[in-house]
């Protein structure tokens, strides 16, 4: 048998995660941990509960930053609801991958994806950009400018200025669900609702606990743990959501200045 060229352009070459390859393969987030990391590992253990519902996971075949992540809408964790839409949750290029078409590449492949599966089009969260003026706020979602610039609209606002994107093949939408637009709950402490998708979301919740323990805050911490759960939260919701004194706050994964920040309010 002859040997298989070699693609001297390996690099630029994706490839999708399945649980044939999660265990090898690099999760992309900036974590560049040579041992086991608890936020890689919680999500590697997500992942392979999400890959057999028609989660994707595409990667450049490299250790960077170069990653989309979407889900069918009727088992992505979010209180959004709609017909064979898929769910946007992250698409990432940082560093030194940036101006070299990768994010073009992956936002088409979702596309085709959608299109080549019959769906009614692609939707993702997003907010107005005088929330955006935060660097920490656009840090979180995936770049709203750069999705219009393949057709996605807004087609439903909650009251504090996150919207939900969608790019329509059929002329339907999707919307967030009533209790997403509640934006309250009766627990006035700060309280954070997470799951374990994004491999930052466990240190961030170290990071929050250390600082309410040094500072006498009371946290409670509420982990999404079942789509119905996710389904049902009281606010949008990305993988991370924060309320204080009963009112919703960011979907920021929040550091420390801005936990100050809010506790002052």
């Amino acid at each position: 048998m002859s040997k298989p060229k070699t693609n001297v352009h390996m690099n630029t070459d994706f490839i999708n995660l399945t649980n044939e390859n999660l265990t090898d393969e690099h999760l992309c987030c900036i974590i560049r941990s040579k041992k086991s990391h608890p936020g890689i590992d919680a999500k590697r253990q997500w992942l392979s509960e999400r890959l057999s519902e028609g989660h994707i996971f595409r990667k450049l075949n490299a250790k960077s930053t170069v990653f989309i992540e979407y889900a069918p809408l009727e088992t992505a964790w979010v209180p959004i609801i709609g017909n064979n839409y898929y769910y946007l949750y992250c698409l990432w290029v940082l560093g030194s991958s940036k101006g070299k078409g990768y994010g073009q590449s992956l936002m088409e492949y979702c596309l085709a994806d959608a299109k080549e599966k019959g769906k009614s089009g692609v939707c993702m969260l997003g907010a107005k950009k005088r929330m955006l003026g935060a660097k920490k706020q656009k840090s979180w979602l995936s770049d709203q400018t750069f999705a219009k610039k393949f057709g996605f609209e807004v087609v439903d606002t909650t009251d504090n200025g996150y919207e939900l994107l969608a790019l329509s093949f059929d002329g339907t939408t999707p919307k967030f669900a009533p209790n997403a637009k509640k934006l309250e709950i009766e627990n006035k402490e700060l309280t954070i609702y997470h799951d374990m998708q994004c491999p930052y979301i466990y240190q961030y919740i170290d990071i929050i606990k250390q600082f309410c323990e040094t500072n006498d805050v009371p946290v409670s911490f509420v982990q999404v743990d079942t789509l119905q759960k996710a389904k049902e939260l009281p606010c949008v919701f990305n993988n991370f959501a924060v309320f204080y004194k009963g009112v919703f706050e960011t979907v920021n994964l929040t550091n420390t200045d801005y936990l100050k920040r809010i506790l002052k309010k």
